[in-house]
């Protein structure tokens, strides 16, 4: 019964996972300035919902996809630099879908800090 159960959270674990290239497009590149709205701090990646202003003022609510949260941390990050509130400056690539989705690449806080997302499509070049 262990075998099993263990079978299923390991085959739902590498089922969630993506590759950078099916999701994502690498020539869409993103430059987003914006303001944190939720951090989610989960397994595979961690997401950062950043509510960016458009030219006419309205506002665009983009999901930026990082790396674990373990990764993140290591990265430098830590549960209070992705306050909801906190201005960014996010780099990344966009989905393939066109949603307002995007890998990120890396993080820029108004104080000038640049953190790296890890991206998966950096972690795939270095494969």
């Amino acid at each position: 019964m262990r075998v099993m159960l263990m079978a299923a959270v390991l085959a739902g674990t590498a089922f969630a996972h993506h590759s950078f290239v099916a999701e994502f497009d690498e020539k869409k590149v993103v430059k987003l300035h914006g303001y944190v709205t939720k951090m989610e701090w989960v397994n595979p990646h961690a997401w950062i919902h950043v509510a960016v202003t458009n030219a006419d003022g309205s506002k665009t609510e983009w999901m930026i996809e990082g790396n674990t949260p373990n990764g993140l941390l290591r990265r430098g990050f830590t549960k209070k630099s992705l306050q909801e509130g906190t201005e960014v400056f996010v780099e990344g690539y966009q989905a393939r879908s066109g949603d307002n989705k995007a890998n990120g690449s890396s993080i820029t806080f108004k104080d000038g800090t640049r953190l790296f997302l890890g991206s998966s499509r950096d972690e795939q070049s270095t494969k």
